[in-house]
């Protein structure tokens, strides 16, 4: 495992140092008629950038050891890394198709036994080296604008806390139940957080918008119930009059961490279970319960995580047993996939299924009708609202980060819900 692994990060390492020096091609051409000073210290800037962010990945990678934990330091070196080699693709495209279209005629001027340095005269020469400084000064300014945004992303965009405020109406929605207000929270992975003045304005968010209902869907944690711990403290001040639930998501389980035995990892469910109370939410597994105002009630019902390609611990023919198409019916689920596959032809009808889990990527682009995330192409369904029939469901972008500490484009959500009978 160790020897697969070190193999692993020395392609990447030689990958990215392949990409680090072809991308200084446009670099040196593009500063060649600056003056030493400035060239020189345009050059050593881009190379003090390039190997100090492959030192900290390296030392990052020596200091994850207890996968268990989540290493900030390590995840700040990750951001580095996406920081300085998403621009460099940038470069590197217009420079390899340049390099692809000089070896196509450096082929046919051999084939023709045709030679520049015997033309008398060299325009032709000349223009080809103003069009390679061209190239690699456009193609150093365009690659400003990711290097830009992904910066802003980690430095601001990772708390740049947004709501997104829907009215969803349905046919059978209890009267007493019209004007309901839900706020959703989703995928707070608390073990990347380490702001903690963000993360409190990121709650008294959700306190201004008054909720009469609070849900959080899953993920409340990157691997181990500790990491929630200092938290703790923050998100029990979210409070509401109809009460706090929530589910579990595939980060949850500690699947994704190395424990000593069985027993410990079911000693830190046990744990993550006990802090959501000691929060103030319950934590529903599987089941349902009722929600009852001025006599009348609707059903909340949460099931554990089920994903194509995750972990499929929910069962919803449990979650919603003895239900009738009747009852107006406000599903937790985790994992957007589980609507397609189960949820939408269950016979109890489900009115509204909250979900989460895609976090948008943490990457794409929200600009009034336009909406484009990598994630797409993995989940047709991976952010906001979709309909289909009397079902609907609702995507949250998430509230938290993991893996890369930043966010760009798409940023951390807050879901607030009124609910009308139509």
């Amino acid at each position: 495992m160790l020897v697969r692994f070190l193999i692993a990060l020395a392609i990447v390492l030689v990958v990215v140092l392949a990409l680090d020096f072809y991308a200084y091609q446009a670099v040196r051409t593009a500063t060649a008629s600056l003056s030493p000073r400035w060239r020189s210290g345009w050059r050593t800037a881009y190379w003090a950038f390039s190997i100090g962010v492959l030192a900290m990945v390296l030392v990052g990678v020596v200091l994850m050891g207890n996968r268990r934990a989540t290493n900030h330091f390590a995840q700040y070196a990750f951001g580095l890394l996406v920081l300085s080699v998403v621009p460099k693709l940038v470069v590197v495209l217009p420079l390899l198709f340049e390099d692809v279209v000089r070896l196509f005629w450096a082929a046919w001027g051999k084939f023709t036994q045709w030679r520049t340095v015997s033309a008398p005269a060299e325009p032709a020469a000349d223009l080809i080296v103003s069009r390679s400084q061209f190239l690699s000064t456009a193609a150093l300014a365009v690659a400003a604008v990711p290097f830009l945004s992904i910066g802003y992303g980690l430095l601001r965009g990772r708390y740049q806390y947004t709501v997104h405020r829907h009215t969803l109406r349905f046919d059978n929605l209890p009267e007493a139940f019209h004007g309901l207000r839900v706020v959703q929270l989703s995928d707070i992975h608390s073990g990347s957080f380490d702001s903690p003045a963000d993360v409190a304005r990121g709650v008294q968010l959700v306190l201004d918008e008054r909720p009469d209902l609070i849900l959080f869907t899953g993920d409340i944690v990157n691997n181990a119930a500790t990491e929630f711990e200092p938290w703790v403290d923050t998100f029990s001040r979210l409070r509401a009059p109809l009460g706090q639930f929530s589910i579990l998501g595939n980060h949850d389980y500690g699947d994704y961490a190395q424990w000593p035995s069985d027993e410990a990892k079911a000693e830190n469910l046990a744990l993550l279970e006990r802090l959501h109370a000691q929060t103030g939410f319950r934590l529903l597994k599987n089941e349902h319960l009722r929600l009852e105002r001025d006599g009348q009630h609707l059903v909340l019902a949460g099931v554990e995580n089920w994903g194509l390609g995750f972990k499929q611990k929910g069962d919803l023919g449990a979650t919603l047993a003895g239900l009738s198409p009747e009852q107006f019916i406000l599903l937790m689920s985790h994992d957007p996939s589980h609507w397609d596959a189960q949820v939408r032809e269950h016979p109890a009808r489900v009115e509204l299924t909250l979900s989460g889990h895609t976090h948008g990527m943490q990457f794409g682009v929200e600009v009034g009708e336009l909406r484009w995330s990598p994630v797409k192409y993995r989940y047709p369904r991976w952010a906001g609202l979709y309909q289909e029939g009397q079902h609907q469901l609702y995507v949250n972008r998430g509230f938290g980060f993991i893996g890369f500490p930043g966010r760009v484009g798409i940023w951390p959500e807050i879901t607030v819900l009124t609910l009308e009978r139509a």
